[in-house]
């Protein structure tokens, strides 16, 4: 019953939300009816990464004069809810749709049925659709080289400059296009480079910081000689980071997350986690309602286009370019 509940809630939101862009007027007031109206669909409008990206989209809908719903699912693991929002995204008649797919497989068909009638820009995840407009996000295969290569470094400096051990990697959930290559990029590297680190568990979580921290804390206990783990979202480095915590094993076993926020943060200030691979969230949805725009006017977008991955560390997050990666305008 619970389960059909939310089917309804979903379906009268995406019907207003349909109604709402169609009159140009989700979230606005009348003087921005006659805008060009460029929704964004993100995985989770409660998570702080998007909550970031939408700054960004915001930003640039003020900067352009475009009307720019933000419209998500219920969570990052609801693949039903995001389809019915593009669907009725596209049935009120946008300029152009900036999506980032949850799941890849499960949006692809969607995605194409979308661009048949509008431009649709991707950002951060990818689905298997090519008929995105432009591409805009991560290198994600490179952010899993990049997360690697930080916990070596951790691994060594903790260890006399040796890099050697037992490592794992916790993926939040299966099938998500950006989480696969950053899993790609991370084994691809310790192959290529990093012979003394043995990878000895790859485990899928549900999406849940409470899984992550289960996972890590049966991790720490099967293997003894575990030096590292990497984590790669924001939400399983929460769980695994307060399982390093919990266990006072930090700088004891490296702990390399992905993206950023007050807690992680905190965590790599008290030493808990060693590094983090921080992308540029902000960029993603400034970039993406930018090029939608550009392409709604039939004007040549780029394809693809990398918004870069950064490794932060306690020594560096005090810079400037990272630290504006860490705290980020929402306003």
């Amino acid at each position: 019953m619970t389960g059909l509940k939310n089917r309804i809630s979903r379906r009268a939101f995406g019907l207003l939300a349909a109604a709402s862009i169609a009159a140009g007027t989700l979230g606005v007031g009348p003087a921005l009816a006659q805008q060009p109206t460029i929704p964004i669909i993100v995985k989770d409008t409660t998570s702080f990464y998007w909550q970031i990206v939408m700054a960004g989209a915001r930003a640039a809908g003020k900067e352009l004069g475009v009307n720019v719903p933000e419209l998500g699912a219920q969570a990052e693991t609801d693949v039903n809810g995001q389809i019915s929002i593009l669907e009725n995204a596209v049935a009120g008649n946008p300029a152009a749709i900036v999506i980032a797919a949850t799941e890849a497989k499960a949006l692809g068909k969607p995605i194409d049925e979308a661009a048949a009638k509008v431009k649709v820009v991707g950002i951060d995840s990818a689905a298997d659709s090519k008929a995105f407009t432009s591409f805009l996000t991560t290198d994600n295969v490179q952010g899993g080289r990049v997360a690697a290569d930080g916990l070596a470094a951790a691994i060594g400096e903790a260890n006399g400059g040796k890099i050697e051990g037992d490592v794992a990697l916790i993926t939040a959930q299966p099938g998500a296009g950006s989480l696969e290559q950053r899993a790609q990029g991370f084994k691809e590297q310790l192959a290529a480079k990093y012979p003394g680190l043995k990878l000895v568990a790859d485990r899928y979580a549900d999406g849940q910081a409470t899984t992550g921290l289960n996972i890590a804390t049966d991790l720490i206990t099967a293997n003894p000689n575990l030096k590292g783990i990497f984590a790669s979202n924001l939400i399983m480095a929460q769980g695994v980071g307060q399982a390093i915590a919990e266990n006072d094993l930090g700088g004891k076993v490296a702990l390399v997350g992905f993206d950023s926020d007050e807690k992680l943060i905190s965590f790599l200030n008290q030493g808990v986690i060693s590094a983090l691979v921080v992308q540029d969230p902000y960029r993603m949805g400034y970039d993406g309602i930018k090029t939608a725009l550009a392409a709604s006017k039939g004007e040549k977008v780029e394809a693809n286009v990398d918004t870069g991955a950064n490794l932060v560390t306690k020594a560096n997050m005090k810079e400037p370019k990272i630290d504006a990666l860490l705290n980020p305008k929402l306003n």
